[in-house]
């Protein structure tokens, strides 16, 4: 499995009540779908984030978990990496059901993830950061990983810049840096590639200029780099419809819509016309 943690329209998916009528996974029938949460339920004290949470996604689609602040949707990426356990509730990906934490885990696709604030290693290099995986989990030489290193700072365009330090980039680079991270494979094992990718507000913070070369990049990464499924949790209008194919509309700790992107300007649904709109009046209610 493939991470970036540094110690690193398709048609509508099919409810999972109704996979049995549909057709889906069973001993003799693979599953369609990459990856599968199933009545995911997850509190912090008192506080219930995610309540029975259920959602799909097909190979090659590319799906916005997007709401207000706070409603739970970084926990949901959280979960999906293995990088927090759900209290109830089951994760599948590539039909085969998700078996503890990320440490646990021998997931049959790799999984990478974006974090938001890029989470890289202040004390290390751009090459060391990209490298930190192939550095501490693989046969490779150091010659043949800085060439690795290389080739993935350059499609995310940022060559020449593996000898920098975080401290000395722009929060875009940065970003993009987290970016390659998140992709970078061992070629001795071609299929750690991930096969999913996770962002985590991958625009936030940035200038729409900024926004748009990170969109670009997140478009071209799912056209040529072979990771062609993703899921993006992000605020940003454009961002929202650049980059994904369907949206999840999170609130409250439930999923109060979905549909595709190109529904969000015709569809009645009170929050989802709030949102997008950014009215006051609406059943979102801020907290002060």
């Amino acid at each position: 499995m493939v991470s970036s943690w540094p110690f690193d329209y398709r048609p509508m998916p099919t409810p999972f009540s109704s996979l049995s009528a549909a057709g889906g996974a069973g001993p003799d029938r693979p599953s369609p779908y990459l990856l599968e949460l199933r009545h995911i339920t997850k509190g912090f004290g008192s506080n219930l984030v995610l309540d029975n949470i259920d959602f799909t996604v097909l190979p090659g689609e590319a799906v916005a978990i997007i709401g207000p602040s706070g409603t739970g949707k970084s926990t949901v990426l959280r979960i999906i990496a293995g990088l927090l356990a759900a209290d109830q509730g089951d994760i599948y990906v590539a039909g085969q059901k998700r078996q503890g934490l990320i440490e646990d885990a021998s997931d049959p696709v790799g999984i990478g993830m974006v974090f938001q604030q890029a989470a890289l290693f202040d004390s290390l290099t751009v090459e060391e950061n990209v490298g930190f995986l192939l550095y501490q989990h693989s046969n490779l030489s150091s010659g043949q990983i800085h060439n690795l290193v290389e080739e993935v700072l350059d499609m995310v365009g940022l060559p020449g810049t593996g000898n920098r330090y975080p401290a000395e980039l722009s929060g875009g680079m940065r970003k993009r840096v987290s970016f390659a991270r998140a992709i970078i494979a061992n070629p001795e094992n071609p299929e750690d590639r991930p096969a999913l990718l996770l962002y985590d507000e991958p625009t936030a913070g940035l200038d729409p200029i900024a926004s748009t070369v990170i969109e670009d990049l997140i478009c071209d990464i799912k056209r040529n780099q072979g990771c062609s499924s993703y899921l993006i949790v992000t605020h940003q209008d454009s961002t929202i419809r650049r980059t994904a194919d369907r949206l999840i509309f999170l609130h409250r700790g439930r999923i109060q819509w979905s549909g595709p992107v190109s529904a969000i300007d015709s569809t009645d649904n009170p929050y989802v016309r709030q949102f997008f709109s950014g009215q006051i009046e609406g059943p979102i209610q801020m907290v002060n």
